[in-house]
């Protein structure tokens, strides 16, 4: 089968298996970069003292140090406490866009595959019309109609990731379709909903999900892209795009600031497309180097 291109937004060579057998150490790393991501973002506590929003104006602005690994911002908060704070708004934007690009992607894709030529000439002309645009863009133009916020923000990276994935889904669910156990499903008068449900839906989406991860970098780097632009979450939420925005203000005096939250970010998004790639590599039964 030929896969139809799905928006990234990182393009990386793919690491995976060593050729005497084994996981390659980048695939390692990853993993438990990603490890300590989801433990900040699940138990931010056990990472950080304090309070994300806790301020210290006296200690304002000092570098990165003994008393504060990262620094403190302009109000003395601790960036340290505020990145591994930050991990969960991030991730939740990310996951919480994925699933419901997947979903919509589900609903959109067996449309098409399962209504007649009109209606799915109609539906995967839509998807190419939104895929021709840049994903940022896409989801600018969402933002304006959502609105902005932490909502917003996910709804639209959702839509931008949709278009994608509708046509793996539509793709995947002709090929089963046309399958030898469907038809025979089909012979035996076994009504048409029972047969979405027990064979065109597992087949379906088994190879979209293990698509999902790797898409799901791009989604969460697309969520911070719309919270640097004041369109996503608002400070003083801790979110790394936002942080980004708070911190370019203070650049020559305080780099910090922007640093760790920018750095985060993109080992986050690193560490999940590798990961990503990794999954689907094992998925298709290829082993890369």
């Amino acid at each position: 089968m030929t896969r139809q291109p799905v928006r990234t937004g990182v393009a990386l060579p793919l690491v995976g298996r060593r050729r005497g057998g084994g996981t390659s150490p980048g695939v390692v790393l990853a993993g438990v970069l990603l490890a300590l991501i989801l433990l900040a973002a699940l138990a931010p506590s056990l990472l950080a003292g304090g309070g994300p929003g806790d301020t210290d104006p006296v200690h304002a602005l000092q570098p990165p140090g003994a008393g504060h690994w990262f620094g403190t911002d302009q109000l003395g908060r601790d960036v340290l406490t505020r990145v591994v704070y930050g991990a969960r708004y991030s991730l939740a934007i990310g996951a919480a866009a994925t699933g419901a690009g997947v979903a919509l992607a589900g609903v959109w894709g067996l449309a098409a595959a399962l209504s007649g030529r009109f209606g799915d000439a109609v539906l995967m002309r839509a998807a190419d019309t939104l895929l021709a645009l840049p994903g940022l863009l896409l989801a600018l133009m969402v933002v304006l109609v959502t609105g902005k916020g932490v909502l917003g923000a996910t709804i639209a990276v959702a839509v931008g990731t949709a278009p994608g994935f509708a046509r793996v889904v539509r793709a995947q669910a002709l090929i089963v379709r046309r399958s030898g156990y469907v038809e025979s499903a089909v012979g035996l008068g076994v009504r048409r909903p029972l047969i979405v449900l027990r064979h065109v839906l597992p087949n379906t989406f088994g190879p979209l999900l293990v698509l999902a991860t790797v898409t799901l970098g791009a989604s969460i780097s697309t969520g911070a892209a719309l919270s640097y632009l004041g369109l996503g979450a608002q400070p003083p939420t801790p979110e790394w795009g936002a942080m980004l925005t708070e911190g370019q203000g203070f650049l020559q005096q305080a780099w910090w600031i922007a640093l760790f939250p920018g750095l985060l970010l993109v080992g986050t998004v690193l560490a999940v497309t590798v990961v990503g790639r990794h999954a689907q590599a094992r998925a298709e039964g290829r082993t890369v180097r």
